[in-house]
């Protein structure tokens, strides 16, 4: 659960309310032991520590079993550095601040401190680990310029001030390694989260592709097999031949259907294969003439198409056969013109009808113009609809012929783009 938070985007959850309070990290819960790093931390402060109490005989303590002891504690408390990193500070830097007022000598003692308050600091306890050294060092000064007077060793004198600041300095390179290592940690948490976000946002524009690609597809095939099944039932009883041939019309748009929704799915099936059939094409205007002839409506075609990229091709094919559905659905008119214009590097499909609106239910989704609009949008086109001044509709795609338009990313649809202010009922329905 945590990590997908993380992955969304949203904060890192840090803090847990229990019987710690909001000393426990719930992030790092459930992580295994350091065990390995704790014991060789450990092994490395005892034999290094045991070596500076022989090199510092004439000043310090030699170390005994209560040396050992906080030596031992301090490197013991790394092992909950994932777990609890704030408590493991702030008791390294106790330990280690009783060790030095206990008059022992000075070692690797310091290095417990500076693993605990880096753990603390990747893991977003900054202000913690700020105060645990904070803390050491103002106990440091306090043990050596006041208190040593009356602490172990007897004898000692105040120590310099030059040892103060390279204890400082100490302090500031390891909470200087430590806020590194913590803002590279961020990134590269902000880096997974944009890669999850862009997957996420390629998997919705193709969801929103097939989902558009499927409504062109259904909606004009059951806009014919609309139309025909109502002339089969007027026609069954006085005019059966008739009425057999607007079912077989219907049997031949429902077979073509299947193929295309076929063809859709299978990319969701087989992503990495290439499509059986190729993609349709204003090279099958006359196949839309034909389907539409069936359904009662006549459709003439001006002008002659152009050699166009793929994904132009496919849109212009799709645009034109939705505004024709379009008519057949909503329109009293059983006449329809297509003229196909291409200059300047734009093609320009005006698909016009005369009308007049029905304002009939034919059963469509009212998507027809917004897809249209998103296939024409996401090549750098747009597309008009409205009602003609002498009446009837008119559907006027300008899009992009260039192939270079295949080469370009794909721009993020842009609704609203059509010509018309306060459509009527019917202009919204298609």
């Amino acid at each position: 659960m945590d990590e997908q938070r993380v992955s969304d985007g949203g904060p890192p959850p840090r803090w847990r309310h229990g019987p710690l309070g909001t000393l426990w990290d719930k992030e790092e819960r459930g992580t295994r032991w350091p065990w390995r790093s704790t014991v060789v931390i450990t092994v490395f402060v005892l034999g290094g520590s045991n070596f500076a109490a022989h090199a510092q005989q004439s000043g310090r303590l030699p170390l005994d079993a209560l040396a050992r002891v906080l030596l031992l504690a301090g490197s013991a408390l790394l092992l909950w550095r994932k777990r609890c990193p704030a408590l493991v500070a702030f008791g390294t830097a106790a330990v280690t601040l009783v060790y030095l007022a206990a008059g022992y000598a000075y070692g690797p003692v310091f290095l417990t401190v500076a693993v605990a308050c880096f753990s603390a600091v990747v893991t977003g306890h900054r202000e913690v680990a700020w105060s645990a050294v904070g803390m050491l060092w103002a106990g440091h000064v306090l043990v050596t310029h006041w208190l040593y007077r009356w602490l172990p060793p007897t004898g000692d004198a105040a120590a310099s001030w030059w040892q103060e600041a390279a204890v400082a300095t100490w302090v500031a390179g390891v909470l200087a390694v430590s806020e590194l290592a913590r803002a590279r940690r961020e990134q590269w948490a902000r880096e997974r989260a944009e890669r999850a976000r862009a997957a996420r946002r390629r998997a919705d524009e193709e969801r929103l592709r097939i989902a558009r690609e499927l409504h062109d597809v259904l909606a004009h095939s059951i806009s014919v097999i609309n139309v025909q099944a109502g002339v089969g039932l007027a026609l069954l009883d006085t005019d059966p031949e008739q009425a057999r041939t607007a079912l077989t019309t219907i049997r031949a748009a429902s077979k073509e259907a299947l193929g295309e929704v076929r063809q859709v799915l299978d990319t969701l099936r087989t992503p990495g294969d290439a499509p059986r059939t190729p993609a349709p094409g204003l090279d099958r205007l006359p196949e839309l003439v034909e389907q539409a002839a069936t359904a009662g409506l006549a459709v003439e075609v001006e002008g002659r198409p152009p050699r166009l990229s793929p994904g132009a091709d496919l849109a212009a094919f799709r645009i034109v056969q939705e505004a024709l559905t379009n008519v057949v659905r909503h329109s009293g008119s059983r006449h329809a013109r297509v003229r196909v214009e291409h200059a300047g590097g734009e093609l320009r499909l005006c698909v016009d009808d005369d009308g007049p609106a029905t304002g009939a239910d034919a059963g469509g989704s009212g998507n027809g113009l917004a897809g249209m609009r998103e296939r024409a949008a996401a090549l750098g086109g747009r597309i008009e609809a409205g009602p003609r001044p002498d009446g009837g509709f008119r559907v006027l795609a300008v899009l992009p012929s260039e192939r270079k338009q295949d080469r370009a990313p794909a721009q993020a649809p842009r609704t609203g783009s059509g010509s018309v202010s306060s459509p009527s009922k019917t202009e919204e329905d298609r």
